[in-house]
Parts: C-alpha cells; sequence; structure tokens
C-alpha cells in the first residue's frame, strides 16, 4: 500500500509541479480544464463501458448504493451537527458540508484502488461512483450549495446530470451486460486501451488542482472536523455496516478504501457557481489530500 501510494503521489507531484512552473506558459487551470474534459467525455465514459458491460451486476450493486448513501448521509448528518454548535457564515457552512460528506472516490479512489487490489476494483469503484455518489452529488449536494450560497436561478434541472456521457455510458453498459451481448474482440482492445489512460491522468489533474495558497493558519479550526469525519469516522462506519451484506472479503475491503478517500475535486465548481467559501474548500481538499497518505495505509492494514 505504501508504495502504491508513493506511485500515486509522485503523479500528483508532476501535476504540482506543472503548477509551478507553466511549462509553454499554460496555467494550471487551462491544462487541468483540457485534461478533465478529455477525460469527462472520452476516456471516463470509455472505461465505464469497458468495466460495467462484463461486470456481475445485481445484489453487489444495490449493496453498494446503499452503503454509499448510508455513509454520505451520515458524514452530512454529524457535521451538520457539530457546525451547529458555531455561528458560522453561510458560505463556510456549505464549503464544509460539501467537503466532508463527498469523497473523492473516482479521480484518487480509481487509481488506488486500481493498483491495490487488480482491475476487479475498478467495478467497485465505477458501481459506488454511479450508484451512489453521483446521484447524492447532484441532488443533495446541489441542495446545499443552493442553500448556503448564492443561486442566481441560472441552473438546469438537478436530474440533468442524466444526461451527461458517464451515465449514458453507464445506461448502453447495463443494456449489454443484462442482455448477455458478448464484447467484440477488436472493441474490448480499444476499450481497455483508452480507459488506462484516466489514472495517470486524474493524479495528474488532482495535482493541478492541489491549491497552497489556500492552506491558512486561520482556516486549521475548521478543518479538523473535516478531517476526522471524512478519512475516519466515515470508514468505521463503513466497516459497521459492511458485515450485514454479502460481499466477499475483498469486496468489502475496496468499498471501505474507496469511501476513506479525501475531499472530492468537483466541490470547488460547486464552491464557486453559488458563491461559497472556495479557498477553505480547496484547503480541504489539500489537507485531506496529504492526511489520506496516513490514513489510507491505516484503513487497508485494518480491513
Amino acid at each position: 500500500m505504501t508504495v502504491t501510494l508513493i506511485q500515486m503521489m509522485l503523479i500528483i507531484a508532476c501535476g504540482v509541479g506543472w503548477r509551478i512552473l507553466k511549462p509553454a506558459g499554460l496555467t494550471a487551470g487551462h491544462t487541468r480544464q483540457v485534461l478533465t474534459s478529455v477525460v469527462y467525455y472520452l476516456l471516463l465514459p470509455t472505461l465505464i463501458l469497458d468495466v460495467l458491460w462484463q461486470a456481475t451486476l445485481g445484489r453487489h450493486s444495490v449493496e453498494f448504493s446503499l452503503i454509499g448513501v448510508t455513509a454520505i448521509a451520515s458524514s452530512l448528518a454529524l457535521m451538520w451537527c457539530v457546525l451547529s454548535f458555531f455561528k458560522l457564515r453561510p458560505p463556510v457552512v456549505g464549503a464544509l458540508l460539501l467537503a466532508t460528506a463527498f469523497p473523492n472516490v473516482t479521480y484518487l479512489g480509481l487509481p488506488v484502488l486500481e493498483q491495490v487490489f487488480g482491475f476487479w476494483a475498478r467495478s467497485v469503484v465505477i458501481q459506488l461512483d454511479l450508484f451512489a455518489f453521483s446521484p447524492l452529488l447532484f441532488t443533495v449536494g446541489i441542495l446545499i450549495a443552493r442553500h448556503y450560497g448564492v443561486d442566481k436561478g441560472q441552473h438546469r434541472a438537478m436530474w440533468s446530470f442524466l444526461n451527461t456521457p458517464p451515465f449514458w455510458a453507464a445506461f448502453i453498459a447495463v443494456i449489454l451486460n443484462l442482455n448477455h451481448i458478448p464484447v467484440p474482440e477488436w472493441l474490448s482492445g480499444t476499450l481497455s486501451k483508452l480507459s488506462a489512460a484516466v489514472a495517470p491522468l486524474m493524479l495528474f489533474s488532482l495535482g493541478l488542482a492541489l491549491s497552497w495558497n489556500s492552506l491558512k493558519l486561520r482556516n486549521i479550526p475548521y478543518i479538523i472536523p473535516v478531517i476526522v469525519i471524512k478519512l475516519m469516522l466515515m470508514p468505521l462506519l463503513v466497516t459497521m455496516v459492511l458485515p450485514y451484506s454479502s460481499m466477499s472479503a475483498e469486496y468489502k475491503a475496496a468499498v471501505v478504501l474507496d469511501l476513506a478517500m479525501p475531499s472530492m475535486l468537483m466541490g470547488i465548481v460547486f464552491c464557486d457557481r453559488y458563491k461559497l467559501d472556495s479557498e477553505l474548500y480547496a484547503m480541504a481538499v489539500t489537507v485531506t489530500t496529504l492526511c489520506s497518505l496516513v490514513s489510507l495505509p491505516y484503513w487497508f492494514n485494518h480491513i
């Protein structure tokens, strides 16, 4: 696990180095926008199609959804209780709730789990993302951002996330899977080659997104409960729920590790869109990512 994280962090460090050096005058923001667009519109749908077309769908898929929803809802409720004891500005509350509830299950979880457990773990990540994480993010997450931020009314319906390349790829893959249509050999090779680029590009983009300027001493008291709930209590809760599932031991370990990931990157977009505290959220992403170097090996050795 330690060797895997070192490899992951070296790729992330390349993104950090690009952010500092700006090769060819390309800023981190512009480079990340291009890379994440390629991943989101081409490579990630390819990966989803490749994985879900051949995955075993059924009871485990329902369990992934229930466990993911339970973990996120519990983290939200616990953080809301903590914040209720303090008089904080709404933009701060909204940013902290988003940072606590939604883990980086794809951008960091996918490459880490794939390296640690093997290719089969990609199915766990994709199903947790599509059946639990993304539906909650684009419904409950948006409601939180609107409530605590500034909503100018220029927004799409919350269910519009269904009309996106990853969800269309998932829909097609599930239909093909349930109808037992085999993957043509020529297409399987193409999908595998394209999907292989997802993990390194995600890690590189994560390095581009980490903001060292956001690290402020005054924000440390706000970040501590995020670290405790996200990196310790959320995976602890998952370990308490998993004994009631029918998953094998290796699947349970993959679920715990994926839900022990640091704060998601996409929350920065929500904070910017709805005028939440973007600087505080960026600090939460950076600090929880650094702390995960310690917490992830711990959970890997205790599951």
